[in-house]
């Protein structure tokens, strides 16, 4: 039973670090549109970084799916 509970509790974690992830991807995307119509090219940047990091954090969950099966 406790296999069961924590396989839930991995999967609900799962999918909550990916709603977060894609957050962030989303936030990268405004800030670098935003930085883009203004000229801000260190808003661009930081947009950019955003997604970057959103994109490697979803590397890692999906490696992290693979090996649970």
């Amino acid at each position: 039973m406790g296999t069961i509970t924590a396989t839930w509790e991995d999967d609900t974690m799962s999918a909550i670090d990916k709603m977060k992830n894609a957050a962030e991807d989303i936030t990268g995307k405004g800030k670098e549109h935003v930085g883009d119509a203004t000229d801000n090219e260190r808003l661009e940047n930081e947009g950019r970084t955003d997604q970057s990091k959103a994109d490697l954090k979803n590397a890692g969950e999906n490696v992290k799916d693979a090996f649970k099966n």
